[in-house]
Parts: C-alpha cells; structure tokens; sequence
C-alpha cells in the first residue's frame, strides 16, 4: 500500500459549515466501504480554497476511482515517498 496526497481545488471551502464538512466526510467515508480495494483515508486538511487529503491505496488509480465515485475534485495526487519531522536526524 501507497500513501498519497490529494490536492483538491474547492473554492470557498474554508468557509464550509460544520454540517458541509460532515457530509463530506460521510460520503468519503461511504466510498471507502464501496470500494472492491484495500482504501484508508487518513484526515484531510481544509484550508481557505482548497482540501488537502491524505490517503493510502494501492495505486493512483485507486485514489482517482475513490474521488470519481464521491464527485470529489482532484487537482493533483502525489505519492508520499519519505516522511520527515522535528525527531527526524
């Protein structure tokens, strides 16, 4: 399994409600139980025109049929190759 990094262009979306974001999740969360494939989604970072998702697949496309079957936008998707933080020497 891959970890990846959506990019998704949603104008507005950090002025989404409680209720919006809910919904999104909902649906996500409704396409990962659809899917035929081993799927994770980590968590998604909302900033003011766009969400960033984290999300573990086995491939791109993958990711791309989990955003197809929840009409999410995909601007880009990068797989994660290394991850670093403050205890990383």
């Amino acid at each position: 399994m891959k970890k990846f990094v959506i990019e998704r262009d949603l104008p507005g979306a950090g002025q989404l409600s409680a209720e919006e974001l809910a919904a999104i999740s909902a649906t996500s969360c409704a396409v990962v139980d659809q899917l035929e494939k081993p799927y994770h989604w980590i968590q998604s970072f909302v900033t003011q025109d766009k969400i960033y998702c984290i999300h573990i697949a086995e491939s791109e496309e993958v990711v791309r049929e989990h955003a197809q079957k929840g009409n999410f936008p995909v601007t880009s998707i990068a797989e994660v190759k290394a991850m670093i933080d403050p205890t990383t020497r």
